[in-house]
């Protein structure tokens, strides 16, 4: 008797796409050192996320938050998210715009990639997925070490330059221009954006 979808050990996962958008530690509460340094241009970059993850919904492109845990190993996804909904936090408002469905994917990560010991490969192989948007903060950490991970696995690259922030703008800056020459990522803006032309590329 076959497995049903549930119990597939691939996974429920519905989706396969060729696209897949990456939302890097937008639910965050913000509350460290620098935290409301980088708030402004993160509210400013979660505007714009929100915008490409409205349209890549309606395109089909599935939704994947790769997210810190910040240390806590006994964290999880949904108790961070209420935390940082539901608390006196600097990070509410991005939370508030950046909230995910209940379609949408997570992946908890332990360090700085999005890649490093998590289940995102096994991911974006059952998704059937080959170019990678990655959107998040910051942009010169998170962001560009999930990028020479993606490319070193030979994922084609998309980082819209308005989707991430970093507490300096010269390193966010830096920190593009490195995935472009080095990742050879596509940097330009999230308007920019074409999905069916990404998705017939892929």
């Amino acid at each position: 008797m076959p497995l049903s979808k549930s119990r597939d050990l691939h996974g429920a996962a519905p989706d396969k796409c060729p696209v897949a958008l990456l939302l890097i530690d937008w639910i965050n509460d913000l509350e460290f050192d620098q935290g409301e340094k980088i708030l402004p241009q993160a509210v400013t970059a979660a505007k714009a996320t929100a915008a490409l993850r409205q349209r890549a919904k309606q395109a089909g492109v599935p939704v994947i938050y790769c997210n810190d845990n910040f240390g806590r190993w006994r964290s999880d996804f949904r108790s961070l998210l209420e935390h940082v909904l539901e608390d006196d936090v600097r990070g509410k408002p991005i939370a508030r715009l950046l909230a995910p469905d209940g379609d949408d994917y997570f992946v908890l990560k332990p360090k700085h990639s999005g890649f490093h010991s998590t289940s995102l490969e096994v991911l974006l192989a059952h998704l059937g997925a080959t170019t990678l948007i990655l959107t998040g903060i910051a942009g010169n950490f998170c962001v560009l070490f999930t990028a020479q991970d993606a490319y070193m696995r030979d994922f084609r690259l998309v980082v819209p330059r308005d989707c991430t922030a970093s507490e300096e703008e010269a390193d966010n800056r830096h920190a593009l221009e490195h995935m472009a020459k080095i990742c050879k990522a596509d940097i330009g803006p999230s308007s920019a954006i074409d999905f069916a032309r990404l998705q017939k590329a892929a």
